[in-house]
């Protein structure tokens, strides 16, 4: 082939050369032979044979985008946000509850703003989150091991709906008023989040543990005083757990049972008063598997409750906490909404006069509380 360089543009029949290029020459006349027959069939009076092949270019073209237009390309399903359940997920049918088939219950206080990180990956060890609000703020900081993840706080969880029960046993006479420690099974936590019950799930817990005795919430709040004149500030800061141990091992050196004591604050919010301000979370939550998708839910459970709300885009994305851009926000909500697959709620985007706005509506009621969506 080297001795047809330095001669100029040339046939590919003529660079391939023997039975493959007379085969390929063939093929290319038979193409113009046809091609030649379409045009002298579809010619009109007076026209060239260039300007018959310019229409039926221009013929081809038109077919091609009608074509197109009928049989659109389908975009790919919207991803999940829930996974599947762990194997061993399904509750013992015990007469007296365990710990893990206690109703999962969160603090209202803090249900409409993040007090974690909702990324797997960016551990913000050190970080501050503020959040204004009207009558002071809500103060995030990271310890060095990092800021705990809202998978994390599932273990907060555990421990408000552990104290919630026992309350309610207290109340009804059943028994005596918890303190502020307790002492679960790792099995126990790991069943309750809905996690498998292996090894690896086993040492996480630890890791959680750190994370959220190293994450301090301070909080700052400006109270009208009883003379009404300058209104009195109160400030408290704790970490979303106040201490925990390691009380047992397994004999493969797995960590077996552990005693977490709950911050002050968090236990005078459930144990103070005849209704503990506590909200019932449904157990499919645990299985919501991006971070955005757990505090959207969190948001709906407070803000619409058994009816409806409605929140902008901007809002949420300034409530979350989150450390990414408002655009890569926006469009893993979108995907979210798309899927609609977070229990208990029915999610819909809707246009605000400043932006998008999410609707959160009670599945019970969503059919006819919504509109239809768009197109339909």
């Amino acid at each position: 082939m080297n001795n047809q360089r330095g001669k100029g543009p040339q046939q590919i029949g003529d660079l391939l050369g023997g039975s493959l290029g007379a085969s390929l020459e063939k093929l290319k006349a038979g193409i113009d032979a046809k091609q030649q027959k379409r045009i002298e069939a579809a010619a009109r009076p007076g026209e060239s044979k260039e300007q018959v092949a310019a229409r039926l270019r221009d013929e081809d073209a038109r077919a091609d985008r009608e074509r197109n237009a009928s049989s659109p390309v389908k975009s790919p399903p919207p991803s999940p946000s829930i996974r599947k359940p762990p194997t061993g997920d399904e509750q013992p049918d015990f007469f007296v509850p365990s710990l893990y088939d206690v109703g999962t219950k969160d603090s209202r206080s803090i249900m409409d703003v993040a007090v974690f990180r909702l990324s797997k990956k960016d551990k913000r060890a050190g970080g501050v989150i503020r959040y204004e609000l009207s009558d002071g703020y809500v103060e995030v900081k990271a310890g060095p091991d990092g800021m705990a993840s809202v998978w994390d706080y599932d273990l907060v969880l555990m421990m408000v709906s552990h104290l919630t029960e026992a309350m309610n046993r207290y109340r009804e006479g059943r028994g005596e008023k918890p303190g502020r420690t307790y002492r679960p099974h790792v099995s126990d936590i790991l069943k309750f989040c809905r996690r498998g019950d292996g090894g690896r799930q086993a040492d996480e817990v630890e890791g959680a543990l750190d994370r959220l005795k190293g994450t301090t919430i301070k909080n700052v709040r400006e109270r009208p005083s009883a003379n009404g004149r300058r209104p009195m500030r109160e400030v408290e800061a704790e970490g979303l757990v106040s201490s925990y141990k390691v009380l047992s091992y397994t004999e493969n050196g797995k960590i077996a049972s552990v005693e977490i004591e709950a911050p002050k604050w968090l236990y005078r919010e459930v144990t103070e008063g005849k209704r503990p301000d506590v909200l019932t979370v449904h157990p499919d939550y645990f299985l919501i598997d991006p971070g955005i998708g757990r505090f959207v839910y969190r948001l709906a459970r407070r803000a619409a409750g058994k009816g409806e709300a409605k929140w902008a885009f901007q809002t949420i994305y300034e409530r979350s906490g989150s450390a990414g851009t408002f655009k890569e926000f926006r469009r893993i909500l979108r995907n979210i909404i798309e899927a609609n697959d977070l229990p208990e709620y029915e999610l819909r985007e809707e246009a605000g006069q400043g932006g998008p706005l999410l609707v959160m509506i009670y599945r019970d009621r969503a059919d006819e509380a919504l509109p239809p969506p768009s197109g339909v």
